[in-house]
């Protein structure tokens, strides 16, 4: 449980878990060449083992926020943490303990078939066979593609070749998924694949940061819920209470007109 969420008044004798701090940034500000502000003065925690959703209009700073927790994008000023250590030190971990899921999943995909592609990223890191293989075939089965495991890449459905790439994140042994819109351009069986994949990731202990505007898909499996706009975290907490404060500045629909609660707030139905 995150500690935003541990109570006030915890009695002295009990022992309380405390979540391990997995990303720390601190003032975070990316501006570009032509002047515009990307992300303007942003801290944020992240816990090891929460799903975090963060949510906000287009143009928010969502998926550039993304980019530079993966080191693809440098702040221009502030300080971005991994488990205590400064990103720029720490880029082989970050290699192997942090993958994106892009909204373009087709941009991931690279081998010819889905035991090749999921294998390329263990290749890359230099992993020996016998553990690559193990890897590779463990991400199938757990993705739900080990029948498929011969199949090219393109004759997956959409929700597929998401579960695809969480499939090649796990092979290279990655604990922490980054989604970008995971349900962007999805049928409904496409979502309930990711939704599933979500829920099975989340059971197993992995940290889950998802970015989307579709919250009435899967806030209920959210452990916090944070605010983007305009390159500023403005709201973070509990989902319900985040709904609470909500103003029509930050361009976020409530998705509890259509839900009784937050926790009600998923396409699953089990």
């Amino acid at each position: 449980m995150p500690s935003s969420l541990l109570p006030d008044c915890a009695i002295p004798w009990q022992i309380i878990w405390m979540p391990k701090e997995l990303f720390f940034l601190h003032k975070l500000s990316k501006i570009f060449p032509n002047g515009t502000i990307g992300i303007s003065d942003l801290s944020l925690r992240i816990f090891e083992g929460e799903c975090l959703l963060i949510t906000g209009s287009n143009g928010s700073g969502k998926t550039l926020l993304m980019r530079m927790l993966l080191g693809l994008v440098e702040p221009t000023e502030g300080e971005i943490r991994f488990r205590g250590i400064p990103l720029h030190k720490t880029q082989d971990t970050l290699r192997r303990e942090v993958g994106m899921v892009f909204q373009d999943a087709d941009a991931q995909i690279i081998g010819e078939t889905l035991e090749e592609d999921i294998a390329f990223g263990p290749k890359n890191l230099g992993y020996a066979k016998e553990t690559i293989k193990t890897q590779v075939h463990a991400a199938l089965k757990a993705t739900g593609l080990w029948e498929k495991k011969d199949f090219p890449p393109r004759r997956l459905s959409g929700g597929e070749k998401r579960r695809l790439a969480v499939a090649g994140i796990l092979a290279m042994g990655g604990t922490v998924l980054i989604m970008d819109e995971p349900f962007a351009n999805l049928d409904w069986s496409g979502v309930m694949l990711v939704l599933e994949s979500i829920r099975h990731l989340k059971a197993a202990g992995k940290t889950l940061i998802i970015l989307t505007h579709e919250l009435e898909k899967v806030l209920a499996l959210a452990d916090r819920l944070g605010i983007l706009h305009q390159g500023r975290i403005r709201e973070l907490g509990a989902p319900g209470d985040i709904l609470d404060r909500l103003v029509p500045e930050y361009g976020v629909r409530d998705p509890r007109r259509t839900y009784t609660a937050a926790k009600d707030c998923t396409w699953l139905t089990v």
